[in-house]
């Protein structure tokens, strides 16, 4: 799954990187997920993270995908530009 997200409360890339790093980590453990900042690493408003998962089924990932996505936005102070989300 890929997320284009943006936050207009980010002043600075020193900002952005803590928002991201805490994003990660949380993410990782609750969600025994792996996740990378894919893009926009020098922009401080736009944040793009690649969440991956080794599933048995479509359904399962499913759920956990958009069960990190209710986290992120519950969570952090982004709202979403653009969600792909990719099965293989």
């Amino acid at each position: 799954m890929i997320l284009d997200l943006h936050c207009r409360d980010i002043h600075s890339l020193k900002e952005k990187r803590h928002i991201v790093s805490s994003m990660k980590e949380k993410l990782k453990h609750k969600f025994n997920i792996s996740i990378i900042e894919s893009d926009y690493q020098d922009l401080w408003q736009k944040i793009q993270i690649t969440i991956a998962l080794v599933s048995h089924s479509k359904v399962f990932a499913e759920k956990v995908f958009n069960q990190a996505e209710d986290f992120i936005f519950s969570n952090y102070p982004v709202r979403s530009i653009n969600i792909e989300k990719q099965y293989l």
